[in-house]
């Protein structure tokens, strides 16, 4: 028994001289993985305008039913949210409404700390989630380009291009 008491002891003095593992926050901001989903944003073109043309896909997809989507038409038929709204308290961060977004318009940055002193300040609204993209961030590409090449923003795909996933067929 005085044995076992001796190892404890040993233990807590290897490691009471060593330097301590406490992270100074919010000194120093804690370190994010880059695959690190965190607040969302809205993306825009380069042009300006608003990347989401109101497909309803990210509301859809989202396990929690955190999005809410109202749309109209323009008159060039296209349409647009006239209303977007993320709950950030039911948001799981999950990354679903990212991925199933064919425009690639809403977008999980990697800001870790949003603290609000309202509950009501965690509904985030379509001017705010538009307002929250980086500094400098203007999307991807103008909308006459192809819409699905990665930004700094976005995961990194796999690419297949030139590969089967089949199996291999020999030419004759």
């Amino acid at each position: 028994m005085i044995t076992d008491i001796l190892k404890g002891l040993a233990i807590t003095l290897k490691y009471f001289f060593k330097p301590k593992a406490t992270e100074e926050w919010p000194a120093k901001p804690h370190k994010v993985s880059p695959r690190f989903r965190g607040r969302h944003f809205l993306a825009r073109y380069s042009g300006g305008q608003e990347r989401c043309v109101a497909c309803y896909l990210c509301q859809k997809v989202c396990p929690a039913k955190a999005i809410l989507i109202e749309s109209e038409e323009r008159p060039d038929g296209t349409r647009f949210p006239t209303r977007y709204d993320i709950d950030m308290i039911r948001c799981i961060f999950c990354g679903f409404c990212e991925d199933a977004c064919p425009e690639d318009a809403i977008i999980l940055g990697n800001t870790l700390e949003f603290p609000t002193k309202s509950r009501a300040e965690m509904i985030y609204n379509k001017e705010m989630l538009l307002a929250l993209a980086p500094e400098g961030f203007d999307g991807k590409q103008s909308p006459e380009k192809d819409s699905h090449a990665p930004h700094a923003y976005q995961k990194p795909q796999n690419n297949f291009e030139g590969k089967s996933c089949g199996p291999k067929v020999e030419k004759r």
